[in-house]
């Protein structure tokens, strides 16, 4: 029953566009309306600019057009300037804090204006396309070519697209998503904030060659009805060196992949929404809901904290019939804000979904351990001196269904064989530094970076089992019980930021935001239903493994069994920031 594609049919929109020949047509009926000489197609960056020019733009104007990119230093004196960013390290940077303005070379632009006012001076219709093309020359047509980042991290891999302005068609995937994540994305999403309350038309290019198009107000009539209701992203899946296969098996998804090793089913900055408007679905990506509407969607005490960030994720790792995760930590607040520019950081939980009777959590260290033996087997083993003793130094314990085991930032911490684990944890999700990877390659058949250094600075080596078992350890608390449903609390840690509880039901369970944006995923039973307290919004059904995000604009709602589980017992499990 889960459902790998879900769709938010949005209400008494106008119809959208869904061929180029239509959007066309379209374009060119608002350009006499509007009598428009320039035409701006503003892309997020890996939109493929070569499709546009052909299947859109020539139609339009086959002379008069001037790719965005001319305006800009090239991609030595971009690299140059943006060295402390990106860095020489193969997985971290630093985060930007660049507009694309700062890389516009002055000369170069006020060439192109002046090409561009002759022409307006001979009433002839000119079309600046591509990133940064709104920053050329006032637009009185604006349209907005968009992105979700799941779908550049796919277009990366294919080698035939380059980062923003780099030239490196084809280089290590986990370099050009570091720069992406580090730089691209960063004033990508600034420029994108300016202008979507002046774009006409948000184009979706996802599927080669089967544009969409909609209106801006139908547009920001459906980030408004989603901000409002309980909804779900599209899920992605992705396969790694020590990934499992109940995924594959019990959701029926990534057949045609070796294994599956995460799926992301809960990260607005990643994943994408479907929007039916009639026939027609368009994709975008889930961040623009927070990014139009902070508020509604996460709560004021939480856009206070956070700003437009959606703050909490949730994710699967499966290593049913897989390996062990490699064995990492996560830095401490103070180290990810001082080295790498990140507002929070990598704060964690292993809620385990799924469990055969000999799977295991590693966790913390044993007791007596000292860093600096820790660290010098570490290093032996990362130099090919043998295989790390984690039997030695690591504390290890077996894990059943349910178990929820908190993982604050410094924790040692590893999932092991046969587990699938919901992580709920804080957003950020590119600050893991592996200590020790049991001497395996990655599936390209490259080694997988190892960041002792990192690690060193941020173990906490105070953690072992001893005190692992009384903070971090299912630590549940009944909160609330009667004839119909059981609340407890179960996480996270005190230094953690965000609040779990799960709800034990069969009949009605009344719930409450608690001023927060909640995330939610059914981790027992067929198909729950949640619905509004006041008819704010229709009958929403969940099922079995699907996470869903309720803004805390709704304050308060009710979720029950539904369909084959009435009768039955579920659970829930809730996630929140807490007060």
């Amino acid at each position: 029953m889960y459902n790998p594609f879900p769709e938010i049919e949005i209400k008494e929109a106008r119809p959208a566009y869904d061929n180029y020949e239509e959007i066309v047509q379209k374009i060119k009926l608002e350009m006499i309306r509007l009598h428009a000489n320039v035409i701006t197609i503003e892309c997020y960056p890996t939109v493929d600019e070569a499709e546009l020019l052909e299947q859109l733009i020539s139609p339009l104007a086959s002379n008069q057009v001037i790719e965005a990119s001319q305006q800009f230093y090239g991609p030595d004196k971009i690299a140059e300037m943006v060295q402390m960013n990106v860095t020489d390290d193969r997985i971290f940077g630093v985060m930007s804090n660049h507009h694309f303005s700062d890389f516009i070379d002055c000369a170069k632009q006020d060439i192109l204006r002046a090409e561009i006012e002759a022409r307006i001076a001979n009433d002839e219709v000119v079309i600046i396309y591509g990133v940064g093309a709104s920053l050329l020359f006032e637009s009185d047509l604006l349209l907005y070519a968009d992105l979700a980042r799941w779908e550049i991290q796919k277009r990366y891999l294919s080698g035939e697209f380059s980062n923003w302005q780099a030239d490196n068609f084809g280089e290590d995937h986990l370099r050009m998503v570091k720069r992406g994540y580090f730089f691209d994305w960063r004033v990508a999403d600034k420029l994108k904030k300016q202008l979507f309350h002046k774009v006409c038309f948000f184009l979706d290019t996802h599927e080669k060659n089967q544009p969409k198009m909609i209106d801006a107000q139908s547009y920001h009539q459906a980030l408004r009805q989603i901000a409002n209701r309980p909804f779900r992203l599209v899920p992605f899946f992705d396969p790694g060196v020590w990934g499992g296969h109940w995924m594959q098996e019990n959701f029926g998804v990534g057949q045609e992949k070796v294994n599956l090793a995460w799926s992301f089913d809960g990260v607005p900055e990643e994943n994408s929404l479907y929007l039916k408007f009639g026939d027609v679905r368009i994709e975008i990506p889930a961040s623009n809901v927070v990014f139009c509407h902070p508020i509604p969607v996460l709560g004021e005490r939480v856009y206070g904290r956070f700003g437009d960030q959606f703050p909490i994720r949730f994710n699967f790792l499966d290593t049913m019939g897989g390996q062990n995760l490699s064995l990492q930590v996560h830095p401490l607040t103070h180290y990810v804000q001082d080295v790498f520019g990140a507002h929070y950081t990598q704060d964690e939980s292993y809620y385990i979904f799924e469990a055969k009777k000999e799977s295991t959590i590693y966790l913390g260290v044993k007791n007596g351990v000292e860093k600096e033996a820790l660290m010098q087997q570490l290093r032996q083993a990362e130099a090919g001196e043998g295989r790390f003793p984690d039997e030695d130094y690591i504390y290890q314990r077996t894990v059943k269904k349910h178990d929820h085991y908190s993982i604050p930032a410094g924790t040692i911490h590893s999932s092991g064989a046969n587990a699938l684990v919901l992580e709920i944890s804080a957003t950020p999700n590119r600050f893991t530094f592996k200590l020790w990877d049991w001497e395996r390659v990655g599936l390209d058949g490259v080694p997988r970076p190892v960041h002792l250094d990192h690690g060193e600075a941020n173990i906490v080596i105070s953690r072992d089992e001893d005190w692992v078992e009384q903070e971090l350890v299912n630590p549940f608390e009944v909160l609330t019980t009667n004839e119909v449903w059981k609340e407890e609390r179960t996480g996270l840690h005190k230094t953690e930021f965000i609040e779990t509880r799960r709800h034990t039901f069969s009949g009605e369970v009344m719930h409450d935001t608690h001023g927060s944006v909640n995330v939610l995923n059914l981790v027992e039973g067929d198909e729950a239903v949640v619905e509004s307290m006041d008819g704010g919004f229709e009958p929403f059904v969940v099922h079995y493994g699907e996470t869903f995000i309720i803004p805390e604009s709704v304050k308060q709602y009710k979720i029950k069994p539904h369909g084959p589980s009435v009768g039955k017992e579920l659970m829930t499990i809730k996630a929140f920031v807490r007060p």
